[in-house]
């Protein structure tokens, strides 16, 4: 094993000024991800950052309506929160379809957003990967890629983000706060995670040293009707072949707006945007659903062995937005 340097932060300031951006620094929460990828040799950090006891735990209502998540509140505690629940049931249904029990009870907000793909070829050290060793090639693009990106692939990179977190997220317009040596911003959790192109070892939009200390959901979804659906391969305990999350806003069978995004698809969440527009003051029918889905999905670009995503992405997405459209607000 290579020996590492741990310290223990006590204050976002001082988890921050400890990692500094240096280079072989990184972040430990829950460590459901990143302890994993060191036990594999895929990550070898010089420096674990203990971030666990930072007071980033509370779930609240802000005053302007939103609803702010710490970025250290487990994901069990963040799916069964009575403001999730009630306002943000997309959410708390995205997060009991992520995982086992045991490791809700340990994975935080921030690390689910920075888990790294699960594809067989980062994970491995023996096969060539563009993500955790630039240059060396993708072995999955003429290899094992049924579970692998349909959308927004490069040459370089055809791996997709695992998290169901994330898709709800993006849907629900959601902000990741950031806090870096150089103070606090904040970005839409839709455009956080970038797309492989050249760079595909790069996951996220994140400056080096940069610690998520929270995400806030707005309130301008909140209430609206609401749902997370998945397909895999077993009943639990399994990575997206494609999710989706929508949130859709129907007055008078008109559809006022729709968010939607993918999982399971791409190298990030997937934000239909096109299928949003094509939406978005139209009947809220089958037909009107149908063709969104087809011009959203006409981007796709499926591999030999993940040709069946596009299907299954748009009859899945199809079903959740005739349920959603006869369901009343949330109160």
């Amino acid at each position: 094993m290579k020996p590492f340097r741990y310290v223990r932060a006590y204050s976002v300031e001082e988890a921050t000024a400890a990692h500094a951006g240096r280079p072989g620094s990184c972040y430990l929460a829950g460590g459901t991800n990143l302890v994993d990828l060191m036990k594999l040799g895929v990550e070898r950090p010089g420096t674990l950052i203990d971030v666990s006891r930072l007071p980033l735990d509370a779930v609240e209502e802000l005053p302007d309506g939103s609803v702010r998540a710490g970025g250290t509140v487990r994901n069990s505690d963040l799916a069964a929160h009575p403001l999730v629940r009630e306002r943000y049931p997309v959410l708390s249904r995205a997060l009991l379809a992520g995982a086992s029990g045991q490791l809700r009870n340990v994975a935080t907000t921030g690390g689910n957003l920075l888990q790294r793909t699960r594809c067989p070829y980062f994970q491995d050290l023996g096969k060539p990967c563009n993500k955790r060793e630039p240059g060396t090639g993708c072995g999955a693009r003429d290899g094992v890629h049924r579970d692998h990106a349909i959308l927004g692939h490069s040459p370089q990179c055809i791996a997709t983000h695992p998290s169901d977190m994330a898709v709800a997220l993006a849907a629900l317009d959601a902000q990741v706060e950031l806090h870096g040596v150089r103070g606090r911003r904040t970005l839409p959790v839709a455009e956080f995670h970038r797309l492989p192109g050249g760079r595909p070892e790069q996951d996220t939009e994140i400056a080096p040293g940069e610690l998520i200390t929270g995400v806030l959901l707005p309130p301008a979804t909140a209430g609206l009707p609401s749902a997370y659906r998945k397909a895999r391969d077993r009943a639990s305990y399994a990575f997206a072949l494609a999710s989706v999350a929508v949130v859709l806003d129907v007055e008078d069978s008109v559809v006022r707006q729709a968010r939607i995004a993918f999982g399971g698809l791409a190298h990030r969440p997937w934000r239909a945007r096109r299928a949003e527009e094509e939406l978005r003051g139209g009947a809220a029918s089958d037909q009107a659903f149908e063709a969104a889905m087809d011009a959203e999905l006409a981007a796709a670009e499926p591999l030999h062995d993940n040709a069946f995503k596009v299907r299954l992405a748009r009859d899945l997405a199809c079903d959740v937005l005739r349920h959603l459209a006869d369901s009343p607000p949330v109160a």
